[in-house]
């Protein structure tokens, strides 16, 4: 008997790095990283379930950021290049280690895991947004979008003007690529302000997701707790993130991505091996990274560590999924007599960590897929539109301020590292509202119209709180504070210009080619 329904929920985002100026640029590996270790891995555990007739309902974000660099020719080329490398590199680890069995059989699953990436990757036009329409269209997993750039909201509040052009933006570059208007929203780190869900109701939004403080401190107190969405003033749903499933994965400590059998993300040969022979596969400087390919598992808390089993691992993936849809069975059963009602849990995830930090997620995912579809009928996987469109009454809640990250309240984005960023961005949005209005009435073509539009482009990607995070945690400080002052002097050199009239069409053409997201962009949605 159906007692409950289960929402996975995988947060996929990317901050917008591109750099057509370098031939080779550091922070351009995050992305060609993602692609190899989640979102091509993720593609291939849903292709297989809908080639073997399993059921399953996914949600996920596909932040505008991400989408763009999915689709920017010059991205799709420099992956191609990458994945090649990382292809040559495995063929000469297969031959170095001819007289190391434990190691050799790891090489040759490395040389299968970036030779399948690749053909993949060609096998959908080097374009990856493909396959996740595809699997949109097919009803199995609901693509739901983010702030344009990931703008954090409640630090942004002060200048509604550019929440409203994070959401609709976001809502139209998701519309153009997907052919639908977007149901559902991430909002960026799950910050939340009462009141802009009345902005995401003007762009058509139905849902977003909260931390489970957001739901539980609302007011008033929700009947349901986060087993049950519930209805901001304006009518959006709010759906509560479950503690206790998120606990499971998400916890360094018990959770299972640090299970002592899976493979160890900080021993690479990248950093391992000698510097004459790895140095081809490193950056042009000399400077050693991670090139993927990790021959260790985590073996315990101890710089000692063991060879990689990758049948002991698979093993325990599926041990961990069975846990998983174990916990979760006893976990509905009780609400389903407490509450006298089916519970929804909310379980949302960084996509990244299945498969880029958690080598084993996409195949444990796969495990708890095919265990939910084919040994149980009390758990039922569905999507945020799927259930509001089959309990459409819902309790009428305000949440509370909220976020999610150290503890909860936007902490992490507003400290000493990097409270400096914030004057400088309302400042840079009362201007771009200025800009706006003052162009709103006229006709404006040519040379000012796509001043005004690359302004707030600009501004758009200053605001991205990655920079911010960045600048929080420790790491990659310089290139975030490099971005969050280029954007900043780029968005008030055009203000400027535009003011005076004077803007030069040389450099503006430069910048355009630089900071090329979002080309169906209008300047007028910031008023």
């Amino acid at each position: 008997m159906e007692k409950g329904y289960l929402n996975l929920v995988l947060h996929g985002h990317l901050p917008y790095v591109r750099h057509p100026e370098y031939d080779n640029f550091l922070e351009e590996s995050w992305f060609y990283e993602a692609i190899t270790e989640t979102y091509i891995p993720l593609i291939l555990v849903f292709e297989k379930l809908i080639n073997d007739g399993v059921d399953f309902r996914m949600t996920m974000t596909l932040s505008p950021t991400l989408l763009s660099m999915f689709c920017d020719p010059l991205l799709q080329d420099r992956y191609l290049k990458h994945i090649n490398k990382l292809i040559e590199l495995a063929e000469k680890e297969v031959h170095r280690t001819q007289w190391q069995p434990e190691f050799r059989e790891l090489a040759k699953m490395y040389l299968d895991f970036f030779t399948t990436a690749r053909n993949t990757f060609l096998r959908y036009g080097k374009n990856l947004t493909v396959p996740f329409k595809d699997f949109q269209d097919r009803g199995k997993v609901e693509i739901i979008t983010c702030g344009a750039t990931h703008g954090f909201f409640p630090l942004m509040d002060v200048c509604q003007e550019s929440i409203r052009a994070q959401v609709k933006v976001a809502a139209s570059h998701y519309r153009n690529i997907f052919g639908r208007p977007p149901r559902g929203i991430w909002l960026p780190e799950c910050g939340y302000n009462p009141g802009c869900d009345a902005i995401l109701k003007e762009a058509g939004i139905k849902f977003f997701f909260l931390d489970a403080h957001g739901i539980l401190h609302g007011s008033p107190r929700p009947k349901y707790g986060t087993f049950a969405p519930v209805y901001c003033p304006s009518g959006v749903a709010a759906l509560g993130r479950d503690l206790e499933s998120s606990k499971q994965v998400w916890s360094s400590i018990e959770g299972y991505p640090g299970d002592y059998l899976y493979r160890e993300f900080y021993r690479d040969i990248g950093y391992d091996l000698d510097f004459d022979y790895i140095k081809p596969y490193i950056l042009p400087d000399g400077v050693r990274v991670n090139t993927g390919i990790k021959y260790y598992r985590i073996s315990g808390p101890t710089e000692e560590k063991q060879p990689y089993n990758r049948k002991m691992a698979m093993d325990k993936a599926a041990d961990h999924a069975g846990n998983f849809l174990f916990n979760r069975h006893q976990q509905v059963e009780y609400l389903y007599d407490f509450l006298k009602q089916k519970p929804l849990i909310v379980s949302p995830y960084d996509a990244e960590l299945y498969g880029h930090w958690w080598f084993e997620g996409p195949q444990w995912l796969d495990f708890l897929i095919r265990k939910i579809h084919f040994d149980q009928d009390t758990i039922r996987m569905i999507t945020p539109s799927e259930y509001l469109a089959e309990n459409p009454r819902n309790q009428v809640v305000t949440p509370s301020m909220s976020s999610w990250g150290y503890k909860g309240y936007c902490e992490v984005w507003l400290q000493g590292s990097n409270d400096w960023v914030y004057r400088h961005l309302h400042k840079a949005s009362e201007r771009m509202t200025e800009l706006a209005k003052m162009h709103s009435r006229t006709n404006v073509n040519g040379l000012t119209r796509r001043a005004l539009n690359q302004a707030l482009r600009e501004l758009l990607l200053a605001q991205s709180s990655d920079w911010a995070f960045i600048m929080g945690t420790g790491t990659h400080v310089p290139y975030a504070i490099k971005r969050t002052k280029e954007h900043l002097a780029r968005f008030n050199h055009l203000y400027d210009s535009i003011r005076s009239n004077s803007v030069d069409d040389y450099w503006l053409s430069d910048i355009e080619s630089k900071d090329n997201i979002f080309p169906e962009i209008d300047y007028k949605v910031h008023q």
